[in-house]
């Protein structure tokens, strides 16, 4: 399609309208006001009004912007609440969790709203199949939420005012499930557990934590920004919609690897992951651990970091051995955690590893 083309072709053919006469001056001579009326000029004929133009069809537009090179196509996320298709191979039960809650820190803040939607994965093809079942329910913190939590998600005092989450509706919702996913479940799973302790009995996966984004070619871990390079957008910050935006950019493959975000969270989820502390680091090595991702527990006053597995762990063994402790004697801790206590507040079993 030529540019040409792109800007006239999908604009309906507007209608021309008649072109208006100049207006006939004003005689003045008492000659023309006494003229007899067959001599006065016949008024001029009223033009037509035009027809109203068609109503664009805006699909058709937005595939005739994806068709060109120099335009993407944003469209709104709608809710899949069926996927289509048999399951090829075994089934694993997931429930794609969100919350919105009254702040970050987990040990004084409450959740106001909790959404879950549980489905069907189909472990040869990661894809979802079959009808998604979902909840969605406020609850009262039984304190004001704040102006700022009011502004990121809408949802105020009156919203929640008396409201409580359904307790046996989660339970239902719950029972079954092989592995619960959440984007960023290192700050939902205490929340939840706090307030549903048999959230501490289930394996989770974390799509934020689990899949490195940035070696998929992705520039932010952002479900916005993930949800945005499929060509979608949604009202983010409310927790079922964050659900459905989740679900929908795990449902297709990976940008750099064969199966999709799904398949890979149902893999984490077999697998332990480790946190490793690097303990006794030289003050003079802080810049590198920050810039590796380490991050300073002030408690423990020490620098650890979060790995994914095996491989991961003794890759990052390395990397302190050469770049940190510059091949001293050293000794760092590692705390080694399954999926039962992955991204809760529950410590894992604690082991030394010399260097």
């Amino acid at each position: 399609m030529t540019t040409d083309q792109l800007g006239f072709d999908f604009l309906p053919d507007l209608p021309t309208l008649p072109s208006a006469k100049p207006a006939a001056k004003k005689r003045t001579s008492s000659a023309a006001t006494k003229a007899p009326a067959s001599a006065r000029a016949a008024p001029a004929p009223v033009a037509e009004v035009a027809p109203a133009a068609p109503a664009l069809d805006a699909e058709a537009m937005a595939r005739a912007l994806e068709a060109h090179p120099d335009y993407r196509v944003q469209r709104r996320l709608v809710p899949k609440l069926n996927w289509p298709g048999t399951a090829q191979g075994a089934i694993k039960r997931i429930l794609v969790l969100d919350t919105e809650t009254t702040g970050l820190d987990q040990a004084r803040e409450k959740i106001i709203e909790l959404a879950l939607l549980r489905v069907d994965v189909d472990t040869a093809t990661g894809l979802p199949v079959g009808p998604v079942q979902v909840y969605d329910g406020l609850e009262d913190p039984g304190k004001p939420i704040p102006a700022e939590v009011v502004k990121i998600t809408g949802i105020t005092d009156a919203d929640v005012q008396g409201q409580a989450l359904d307790l046996d509706r989660v339970a239902e919702l719950l029972d079954g499930v092989d592995v619960v996913i959440a984007h960023n479940a290192g700050f939902d799973r205490p929340f939840v557990e706090s307030r549903l302790p048999a959230f501490a009995k289930v394996a989770w996966s974390c799509s934020f934590a689990d899949i490195d984004w940035k070696a998929q070619g992705r520039g932010s871990a952002k479900l916005e920004s993930l949800a945005q390079e499929l060509g979608l957008f949604y009202d983010a910050h409310r927790a079922e919609m964050d659900c459905h935006a989740l679900l929908a950019v795990l449902a297709v493959p990976l940008p750099h690897a064969p199966h999709t975000g799904l398949a890979q969270l149902l893999e984490a989820a077999n697998h332990p992951s480790y946190r490793l502390s690097a303990t006794n680091a030289p003050f003079d090595a802080k810049d590198l651990l920050k810039a590796r991702g380490y991050r300073w527990n002030a408690d423990q006053r020490v620098w650890a970091t979060r790995l994914a597995d095996d491989a991961a762990l003794h890759a990052e063994f390395d990397w302190l051995r050469d770049q940190v402790y510059n091949h001293r004697h050293a000794a760092v801790q590692i705390e080694k955690m399954d999926a039962l206590a992955k991204y809760s507040n529950r410590g894992g079993v604690v082991a030394h590893q010399q260097l």
